[in-house]
């Protein structure tokens, strides 16, 4: 009698491995922040689950079950996939230019039927894959210093200055600094690096001034002299300021904030939901969570540290990278440090399309830490 593969007990057996290899108290932290935001989400809808709680403990669930379910692929599957996602993803985004739809100003989605997403969200995760493999097959000299490195800079600048065009500025930051830390981490030459920030240092002022459109123009003016426009364009920063001030150690306690309950705060489930926890619970609930956010990086880092395959440790060092830039970005911006730039904070804000793509990245860098003792031929993607 043949019995199915689901049910062999060798099979069983060695999913039951895979399983018990998963860095649970890593998934307990995501669970946690998650939490912390439908906490949140909760007190700023009014103390309803309706209309963002409900469905952000919803969409977590699904994505935490997909993330298991990633990690259970082998590395070497992710490998064979990840020039393939590359490609997909910036051809999507070259189709973005020609056929996207344009929403408040932005051409930015494709529409598929009913369903619409932004292609920049796959290349979040394909510019991670397409530079560690492209990394795994470099030999030391190559990555350090040599006319190859051509081939990187360009798989990088070519999104970049898709979505830029768009125009989505945050996102295209995100895209260039990931891509950026992956080819440092790969053993860049510090020479290049020097001069990469000193040439970056330069171009700024008069990109700021010729290239950038006039409200991005205006965003890094407010975030230098909000008070300049306060119920214009520094209203944003202004009171997001107020809020996180008004907070104090304590806060004001859960659904009493002001700035938030009486609507003064925009966007306060999404790009601004800290500056609502710093109100409702002051410096020490912002510090919990940091600590949360700090604990998910430390933890994503040793599995990139502990990994045999320089894919498994670039795949997983890029998809912290990625993670690392939101919370830094979005702490920034709600802090008055940053332009105000539309980056959310990552699984505590209200979003299924961010939530989506940092969990797969998470899938991504589970099945390094699971498939950590695995060995990756260069420049093939086999199971052999």
């Amino acid at each position: 009698m043949t019995v199915s593969a689901l049910t062999r007990p060798g099979e069983r057996d060695r999913l039951i491995v895979k399983l018990s290899e998963i860095d649970w108290i890593f998934v307990l932290t995501l669970c946690l922040i998650s939490g912390a935001g439908a906490v949140m989400l909760f007190s700023v809808a009014g103390s309803s689950w309706d209309p963002w709680a409900a469905k952000h403990v919803m969409r977590f669930s699904l994505c935490l079950a997909l993330m298991i379910g990633l990690a259970m692929i082998d590395i070497r599957v992710w490998f064979a996939l990840s020039y393939p996602i590359y490609a997909v993803g910036l051809l999507l985004l070259v189709a973005v230019e020609a056929v996207g739809d344009t929403r408040l100003g932005a051409q930015r989605w494709l529409a598929i039927g009913s369903f619409s997403f932004q292609p920049s969200e796959i290349m979040k995760l394909g510019i991670v894959m397409g530079l560690a493999r492209f990394y795994h097959s470099a030999s030391a000299e190559t990555a350090r210093l040599s006319w190859k490195l051509l081939i990187p800079a360009t798989m990088l600048m070519a999104p970049v200055l898709l979505v830029a065009h768009q125009p989505d500025l945050g996102t295209a930051m995100l895209i260039l600094m990931t891509g950026a830390a992956i080819i440092v981490l790969a053993g860049l030459d510090w020479r290049i690096i020097a001069g990469g920030a000193l040439a970056f240092l330069a171009v700024v002022p008069p990109f700021v001034m010729f290239v950038m459109h006039e409200y991005q123009r205006e965003r890094v003016l407010n975030f230098l002299h909000p008070e300049r426009d306060p119920s214009g364009t520094g209203y944003h920063s202004l009171q997001s300021m107020i809020a996180l001030g008004s907070g104090g150690l304590l806060g004001k306690g859960y659904g009493l904030g002001s700035q938030s309950q009486l609507n003064f705060l925009p966007e306060k489930q999404t790009d601004f939901i800290f500056a609502t926890l710093a109100e409702e619970f002051g410096f020490l609930g912002c510090t919990s969570v940091l600590i949360l956010y700090a604990a998910v990086i430390f933890m994503a880092l040793r599995t990139a540290y502990i990994s045999h395959s320089h894919f498994g440790r670039l795949a997983a060092a890029g998809t912290t990278a990625t993670f690392t830039l939101y919370v830094l970005i979005n702490g920034a911006m709600v802090m008055g440090l940053a332009p105000v730039v539309g980056v959310p904070m990552p699984l505590l804000s209200y979003g299924g399309t961010v939530m989506l793509t940092v969990m797969i990245g998470f899938g991504l860098v589970s099945s390094v830490r699971v498939h950590r003792y695995n060995e990756v031929a260069s420049g093939k993607g086999s199971l052999l």
